[in-house]
């Protein structure tokens, strides 16, 4: 079986197909033949070896990234509670360790990890809902908004961030969103109230059409202090890269660790069936074939794509 990993850490280049063994669904378990694997900068991480030490731990090399695969269910374990039928087109989750990464041709989760993909979805495009629309949700059920309350999304055109500006508008909260020029449109499109110009006066920026302040902050473009001047006294910031601010203006400061809604297949649903009502879209930059897998993590370097690229696996 093919899987695209790395023996030795690196670059893009230290990305090559490699050989792995064929595993099997045992109990409780569903096997997903992958088709699609989404690239996102935590993979980097992975190839790059910011996680060396847990990587080893976890076994001897190759090791896999990716987080998010779609394909189809091959194998169904005995007692695995699930709906799903081998056949059917699904997408996951997937927490690396060591060899057990998105970017291969078959793995192996726990049923309550799996979910059906969204009706019309082709594979790549399923592939890139799971682990950013995951982040996106726990972001806001950490915040825990009600309706008509205010949430200001930093990164509004990335993955994460759009992801937040959709679902902050499916739970009736008014948004708003950064953007650059070039992506103005975009923000506003996928259901932005206002959106601002980005840049490192974005505090400033919110408080010319907030002036007393957001409820909350979402921030994907990990502006931390640049942007927690935007949120009103005793509100609420989240951050996807673990910065807890100073305790200033006694606002509440929440880390979004999406390993939280690990098997959390009923999320899953939940936000496929936004997909499929049209409240949530779903946005690929590019698919490569996973022999040019390395391109994706160079593309992905030089910043600037709107959606995700994928890696297919036919």
């Amino acid at each position: 079986m093919r899987g695209v990993g790395v023996v030795e850490f690196g670059g893009p280049e230290a990305l090559q197909i490699v050989d792995l063994p064929e595993v099997h669904a045992g109990a409780g378990e569903v096997r997903l033949r992958v088709h699609a694997a989404t690239v996102n900068p935590t993979d980097t991480f992975v190839r790059g070896g910011a996680r060396a030490e847990a990587l080893r731990a976890a076994g001897p090399p190759p090791y896999i990234p990716g987080m998010d695969a779609a394909g189809v269910v091959d194998e169904i374990g005995e007692g695995a509670e699930t709906d799903l039928q081998v056949g059917d087109a699904a997408m996951a989750m997937v927490i690396p360790s060591g060899a057990h990464g998105a970017y291969r041709e078959s793995i192996v989760l726990k049923a309550d990890a799996v979910s059906r993909a969204p009706a019309g979805a082709n594979h790549a495009e399923a592939s890139t809902l799971p682990m950013n629309a995951l982040t996106a949700r726990l972001s806001l059920d950490q915040l825990a908004l009600e309706p008509g309350q205010t949430i200001a999304v930093t990164g509004a055109a990335g993955c994460y961030g759009g992801y937040v500006v959709q679902l902050a508008k499916a739970d009736g909260l008014t948004v708003i969103g950064d953007a650059s020029p070039a992506d103005e449109q975009l923000v506003a499109e996928l259901g932005a109230d206002i959106v601002v110009p980005r840049g490192d006066d974005i505090s400033e920026q919110i408080r010319k059409v907030m002036p007393d302040g957001v409820d909350a902050l979402a921030d994907g473009a990990v502006q931390n202090e640049l942007a927690v001047g935007a949120i009103r006294d005793g509100g609420q910031f989240a951050s996807v890269r673990g910065w807890r601010g100073n305790g200033e203006r006694d606002i509440t400061f929440h880390v979004t660790w999406v390993f939280e809604y690990d098997r959390r297949a009923d999320l899953l649903d939940q936000l496929r069936r936004q997909v499929e009502e049209g409240a949530v879209t779903l946005r690929v930059a590019a698919t490569y074939p996973a022999e040019q897998a390395s391109e994706t993590h160079r593309r992905l370097k030089l910043g600037g794509t709107r959606g995700r690229f994928v890696i297919t696996f036919d």
